[in-house]
Parts: structure tokens; C-alpha cells; sequence
């Protein structure tokens, strides 16, 4: 059995039957076979607060996300270590970018950015934002840049009842899992919510 940190590949999928909040799972692959994480959002909560499990029984906290602020435009994601409380960085939009084509700068614990996460190709992000229903038909797609490292890409797929979002790490690479997995939850929370 592979391990949430040790996947170099994931399918989180939406809850789709939630009362409060909401939940994903976290898959090795797209069979959707082995359930090697879980993750719930806080309802009702002034400030985003995800917390990310090793299973659904959550007995295992890997990592917390948290905003920042309470209004906040650019929205600071920050990410830390449950189990040691270290800060691990996080992610922070870059709002005026973020207009026509979603963009995030990932930072470390001293805020520090080396790392980004933007969008795919600018004409398919201002489609979806105009036409309805064109993110069926083009769905998002995010590279994750970290210089001298291959880049991860994170694919959203959407249909009327359930959300999914691909990542694929490929070999090679080099960036805290934990921080993969952060700057997912936050697409798949936060952009996933706004589309």
C-alpha cells in the first residue's frame, strides 16, 4: 500500500453528500481502489480551515491549511505540520494575475517565494470564465513550477454532481510532498468553490 506522502500520484475527489463542510478523498490513482487520504473543510469557519488524514476515520492528522486572514483578496494559505506544529509555508494567490488565468505563489516559512502555481494556457481560462457550463468541456488545468524540477500538473475534472482533481508528480522531483498536496486541497477547495 502506497502512502499519502509517498504517491507520486493522486485523484482527490469531493464528498459528494456532505451535511456540513466539505470532504474529499484522496486516491492513489483514477481506479479510485485504494483510499490513501482524507480531508475535510471546516463549515462556518470566518477563516478557511482544512485539515488533511491519513484515512476517513481521521485518527492521523498530517497537515493543517489555514487562511491567513479573515478578508484577505490574495488569500495566504498557510500549511503546517500537525504533528510537529512546524510551519511548513503555503500558497498565496496572486489576485491581480488571478484575473484572467488563476495564479499562486508558493512560499516557505520565512514567506519567501520559490515556487509558483498558474493556470494553463490564458484563452481556455478566459473561456471558462465567460461561457457557462465551458469548464465541462475545458477543464482547469494548473502547472506547478519550481525551478531545475519537473513541473507537476494538476487537472480538474468537473460534471454537474462530482468534482475530481488529478495531480501527477513525475520523477525527479524534488518539493515537500506536504506542499504538493497544500497547494491541491486549496485548488480544490477554494477555485473549485469560486467555478
Amino acid at each position: 500500500m502506497t502512502g499519502l506522502l509517498e504517491s507520486n500520484q493522486y485523484l482527490i475527489r469531493k464528498k459528494l453528500l456532505k451535511i456540513l463542510g466539505e470532504k474529499f478523498h484522496i486516491y492513489h490513482d483514477d481506479t479510485q481502489e485504494e483510499l490513501i487520504g482524507y480531508c475535510y473543510q471546516k463549515a462556518l469557519k470566518i477563516k478557511e480551515d482544512i485539515r488533511v488524514y491519513t484515512d476517513e476515520s481521521e485518527s492521523e492528522e498530517i497537515m493543517r491549511i489555514k487562511a491567513r486572514n479573515i478578508l484577505d483578496l490574495s488569500g495566504n494559505y498557510d500549511f503546517t505540520d500537525s504533528k510537529t506544529g512546524e510551519s511548513l509555508g503555503g500558497v498565496r494567490r496572486n489576485f491581480r494575475k488571478s484575473f484572467f488565468q488563476d495564479s499562486y505563489s508558493v512560499y516557505d516559512p520565512n514567506n519567501d517565494i520559490y515556487a509558483e502555481v498558474k493556470e494553463d494556457r490564458m484563452l481556455s481560462a478566459i473561456i471558462r470564465r465567460i461561457v457557462p457550463f465551458a469548464k465541462f468541456v475545458f477543464p482547469q488545468q494548473f502547472a506547478f513550477n519550481f525551478p531545475d524540477n519537473p513541473t507537476i500538473i494538476f487537472t480538474q475534472k468537473m460534471n454537474p454532481l462530482i468534482q475530481k482533481l488529478t495531480v501527477d508528480i513525475p520523477k525527479g522531483n524534488q518539493i515537500d510532498t506536504r506542499i504538493i498536496l497544500g497547494a491541491a486541497m486549496i485548488i480544490i477547495a477554494i477555485e473549485g468553490r469560486q467555478n
